[in-house]
């Protein structure tokens, strides 16, 4: 890629890129939301956004395809067919050669093959689900699994441990090594610096469309020359947790003996999470962490009445609440709020985001127009959002500037309990420690807000006041935040936390 400069509309989005990705190397892009990273990347595969003016050279000179796993696997995956059909159909295409009555098994060899090389296990049961029944690494990682079986020479991984937790990034960063190994040129877009320093052999870092230092991973982790740089790699949180609230008192939502299933067509339902017992208190932060797959969406998902195939109890203020969000009232909605991992999945693309925030307040709240505007100006500015970014569309905010917004838009509820699912988990450390401050100083602000913290990130969930730990659909262990992540009881939190430690050793950090 040669001075690669893309413009929308007279505003260059990409400026003057250079990049050589070699095979067998790991070229890391890095740079905060909106820097430039994913159009430099679908630059390699001649995708553009629309309507952009490009200049400059790309060429991809390897044989066979490139392959692109997105940040938002879900977009790329047809909602309507198994993920059996998905595979198929690349699977079919590269078995064409051989005998008729030997392709059904070959295929099929094939797909496995490239669900075990993603990390996928239980395939089998896998293959039966949807998109929408997996999780969001689970999703991730069959789009991994579709660029491998079409037999990519350049993978451009686009944020791949994104919503990933201890055990499986440490798999996936095992996984790129080998792909790597195997001769395929991988060009890694990451806001994960731990991931890039174990990964990649060169590094440029971008700014606002620009490539602001270039090197080798080590020479830039050891002396960094560009001030942004070293922003990023300072990734101490400027939050340090706080005290739990003194008066827990009746719980403001409680679940007890909560199981929750998926369907797969002709097999039936699926147990795919048990909660026997589980209480947030008024003003208290509950951070639920485990490996992707382990039920933490399924279940902040039953909370907020968007999954309703479960059984069991789950409390508002000692009042049962209806299984789907449907037969809530508006007290309840309101009451309720939910800030989904996928932000710009959850905005009309075709209405300036000031008018979605204020439609809250309207819907929920019954104020005016022009006082739902009012306050949700001020609260997307409190927020950290521009003023003159909240006039904007969707697709003219960045990923960090999106995922204000959809807090700030579940805030206009006045909620009593606010989910929010993995919200950090696609976004460059300077960013992600403004959310998490952002949600600290809201905690603070507001006694009347409970926060649940689905997150597979431990530094994230030191924020917490308690940490609940989920391990294939099981509610395993849960306690105070300290104890959880220094004395941790069951198997599975002492093997997360190892690996933690042993993926931190590896980079150095």
């Amino acid at each position: 890629m040669r001075d690669l400069r893309v413009e929308i509309d007279g505003r260059a989005i990409v400026d003057g890129v250079h990049l050589r990705a070699l095979p067998g190397k790991v070229t890391a892009l890095v740079g905060a939301s909106g820097s430039g990273k994913t159009t430099t990347g679908l630059a390699l595969l001649g995708a553009y956004p629309s309507g952009a003016r490009v200049t400059g050279d790309v060429r991809v000179a390897a044989d066979g395809p490139a392959g692109y796993v997105p940040q938002h696997p879900a977009s790329v995956l047809n909602p309507a067919r198994r993920v059996s059909a998905l595979l198929n159909d690349i699977a079919r295409t590269q078995v064409r050669d051989l005998p008729r009555h030997e392709r059904r098994a070959a295929a099929r060899k094939r797909i496995l093959q490239a669900l075990s090389d993603a990390q996928l296990p239980h395939a089998e049961a896998l293959l039966r689900r949807y998109p929408h029944q997996l999780s969001g690494g689970q999703q991730q990682r069959v789009v991994l699994a579709q660029a491998l079986l079409l037999g990519a020479r350049v993978i451009v991984a686009d944020e791949p441990t994104t919503g990933q937790d201890a055990l499986t990034k440490s798999r996936i960063v095992d996984q790129l090594a080998a792909l790597a190994a195997r001769g395929i040129a991988v060009v890694l877009l990451s806001h994960d610096l731990d991931v890039v320093h174990a990964l990649a052999d060169e590094v440029l870092v971008m700014r606002a469309g620009r490539v602001v230092e270039s090197g080798p991973v080590q020479r830039l982790w050891l002396a960094p020359r560009h001030e942004w740089t070293r922003q990023l790699l300072d990734t101490r949180p400027s939050s340090t947790g706080h005290e739990p609230p003194s008066d827990t008192g009746r719980p403001v939502l409680r679940v007890r003996h909560l199981t929750a299933r998926h369907r797969d067509g002709a097999h039936g339902p699926t147990v795919v999470l048990r909660t026997p017992e589980l209480a947030l208190h008024p003003g208290e932060s509950l951070a639920v962490v485990g490996r992707s797959g382990s039920g933490k969406t399924t279940l902040a998902r039953c909370l907020a009445g968007l999954h309703r195939d479960h059984d069991g109890q789950v409390h508002l203020d000692g009042t049962p609440l209806p299984r789907s969000v449907r037969q809530r009232s508006r007290a309840q909605l309101a009451a309720v709020q939910y800030v989904f991992q996928d932000a710009r999945a959850a905005f009309d693309e075709h209405r300036p985001v000031l008018d979605q925030v204020a439609r809250t307040a309207v819907r929920l709240r019954g104020l005016d127009h022009e006082s739902a505007v009012q306050e949700a100006l001020a609260t997307l500015t409190g927020l950290g959002l521009p003023p003159e970014a909240t006039h904007r569309l969707p697709s003219e905010l960045s990923g960090g500037e999106l995922q204000r917004a959809a807090l700030a838009r579940a805030l206009l509820a006045r909620p009593r309990v606010l989910i929010c699912d993995e919200i950090t988990s696609g976004l460059d450390t300077v960013t992600r420690r403004g959310i998490l401050d952002a949600l600290t100083d809201l905690l603070r602000d507001r006694a009347d807000v409970s926060l649940m913290l689905i997150t597979h990130d431990l530094e994230s969930a030191r924020l917490a006041h308690r940490i609940a730990v989920l391990e294939a659909g099981e509610l395993v262990e849960q306690g105070p935040a300290h104890r959880i992540l220094t004395e941790p009881r069951h198997p599975f939190t002492v093997s997360l936390m190892e690996t933690t430690a042993r993926l931190e050793a590896k980079t150095g950090a």
